[in-house]
């Protein structure tokens, strides 16, 4: 995971993250976000209705492209749109590989296309807006730098207090 979030650019490719896809994998998303949907967990009803197997179902997807752009971006990185779109299955014993390209940069706010493919195709396409509160400052396509972080604040960390107590209501 990053924990120092430099200057972003528009244009810039996000390291890609390889997943491996188990059954564990797909079991445990399903069951944590309570999709019962037996395609998810029992591999005979899914051939029934026409799967090879289980597949991954589109919330655990959620979840890990939000994780690939959270460890890109550090711990401060708050998602502030998540719109994906889900094409060929997620199997066990398949690869997803997740790849992303930052489109926009507005003060502290990043636009990220991601894209995950496995051995059969692309299994997710979408866009995450993300939020980096009081990164040291993005830089848009002409390279000026847009974002100085909070005002007045000391260094990251100050930044970080700052939008805290402004998102509370209150001021240090």
């Amino acid at each position: 995971m990053n924990t120092e979030v430099g200057p972003v650019r528009v244009g810039d490719v996000l390291p890609p993250l390889e997943i491996e896809i188990t059954r564990t994998l797909i079991v445990a998303g399903a069951i944590a976000s309570r999709d019962y949907q037996d395609v998810h967990h029992d591999a005979e009803l899914a051939r029934q209705k026409g799967s090879p197997d289980i597949f991954m179902n589109i919330l655990t997807t959620n979840g890990l492209v939000g994780r690939y752009i959270t460890d890109r971006f550090g711990p401060r990185s708050v998602l502030r749109r998540v719109a994906i779109r889900l094409g060929a299955p997620n199997y066990p014993g398949d690869t997803m590989v997740l790849t992303g390209t930052v489109e926009a940069v507005d003060g502290d706010t990043a636009t990220v296309r991601v894209v995950g493919a496995n051995g059969i195709g692309r299994h997710v396409t979408g866009t995450v807006t993300v939020t980096v509160p009081g990164a040291a400052g993005a830089v848009g396509a002409d390279g000026a730098r847009v974002a100085q972080g909070a005002e007045g604040a000391e260094g990251i960390e100050g930044a970080e207090d700052a939008a805290v107590h402004e998102a509370a209501g209150s001021r240090p």
